[in-house]
């Protein structure tokens, strides 16, 4: 059915890095979502109406709530699609991510209040009347919401929308709830006890712990999480097939939404090349990284003294130091520079961010470590932090 779906409706779908065919898409599941529940919310109150319970009307208006996300997904599809302008030069790619977190304030939204409803079931018990037809919509309603489920987590991974996979997780909230909802109407016939309202609270925390988690991934992406670590590797592919260059460090990835990331690295070639070959052969690099990847790259390029017997022996002596403090550390930019009275050893360390060493200390504890080789070098340290995931 998805892919009829997506056939039917989104016009080269396989580019789905286009903004106008993520907007598509978005359509395609905001019109879906929004037919399907409306056609729950009214079977569900019509329900809760007739069998007095409370677990069940707060699912229908649940399923209401659930429209208005589907607007909100229409809506942010539509905004994200905008082409960039001068007061966005990065274009509109964020509003999927900031519809994602309107997404699960709605979500939170729902969950409190259906925790206020069940409490008050529970202090002030009603009698819940329970029918044969009344479960049968209820499964319905599970059934419905389970393939909505499927539907959005299968468009959300196609594009990679965290809107379509905060929707997926809204839909299967929706299954425990009304699972609860078919619970509490069962239990209720055959003990006393006010078991549509313990169920319903039961779904609320639920309800409420999915929108928390949605929340987290969300502010995570706005704030700048790091890039997706199999990204990392396949640009580091493309950088180190030639072999002229001879490393790479200070990768960092900006993502302005899907489709759109911006990154820079330092690439490391040895110091006698011809610049004018190696400046052809990183555009290039550059060229293929956007269009295999879809990321615009740019790589400065790091002349490297790699013959030099003196600063390769410091270099290893250095290496050996920090390994000895921690596995993870590693260097880059390193160069000596001789003077009268002392010889300025150059480089940037890269430290973890969870590293038991303050740089204070890692700078003491390398001082110390060559001053026992050679007591006229002095380090010249700037501290990196790694910006990929790891």
């Amino acid at each position: 059915m998805t892919d009829f779906l997506v056939k039917r409706f989104v016009k080269n779908s396989g580019d789905v890095t286009d903004a106008k065919v993520r907007e598509r898409y978005g359509t395609l599941s905001g019109g879906v979502g929004i037919a399907c529940n409306i056609a729950l919310f009214v079977l569900k109150y019509i329900i809760g109406t007739f069998s007095h319970s409370i677990s069940v009307i707060s699912d229908a208006f649940n399923n209401l709530s659930d429209c208005a996300s589907c607007v909100m997904t229409l809506f942010g599809y539509k905004m994200a699609a905008k082409p960039a302008d001068k007061d966005h030069p990065f274009g509109h790619g964020r509003m999927e991510y900031l519809t994602s977190l309107t997404i699960a304030v709605v979500i939170l939204a729902v969950g409190l209040e259906l925790m206020k409803s069940s409490v008050m079931k529970i202090i002030h018990p009603a009698d819940t009347v329970f029918s044969l037809p009344i479960l049968i919509s209820l499964a319905i309603s599970i059934g419905v919401k389970l393939w909505m489920s499927v539907f959005n987590t299968k468009l959300g991974r196609r594009i990679n929308s965290s809107v379509m996979l905060a929707t997926a997780k809204d839909s299967r909230s929706d299954v425990l709830a009304t699972s609860a909802a078919a619970a509490g109407l069962i239990l209720s016939a055959v003990t006393p006890l006010p078991m549509d309202g313990i169920m319903g609270a039961a779904v609320s925390l639920f309800v409420l712990a999915s929108g928390f988690e949605i929340v987290r991934g969300t502010v995570d992406l706005l704030i700048g999480k790091p890039a997706d670590p199999e990204l990392c590797e396949k640009i580091r592919a493309l950088v180190l097939e030639d072999e002229r260059i001879i490393g790479l460090h200070d990768m960092v990835i900006h993502d302005y939404g899907p489709g759109n990331k911006l990154g820079s690295l330092h690439a490391e070639v040895r110091s006698d090349e011809d610049f004018s070959q190696i400046h052809d052969l990183v555009d290039c690099i550059e060229r293929r990284i956007f269009s295999e990847l879809n990321v615009r790259m740019t790589i400065h390029m790091d002349p490297i003294d790699v013959d030099n017997e003196q600063v390769n022996a410091c270099k290893d002596m250095v290496r050996g130091v920090i390994k000895q403090l921690d596995e993870r550390l590693h260097i880059h930019d390193f160069r000596l520079v001789s003077g009268e009275t002392h010889t300025n050893v150059i480089f940037d360390l890269v430290v973890p961010f969870d590293c038991r060493y303050t740089d204070e200390q890692l700078k003491f504890y390398i001082d110390t470590e060559l001053e026992k080789e050679d007591k006229n070098y002095y380090t010249v340290i700037t501290f990196d932090r790694d910006f990929q995931q790891t």
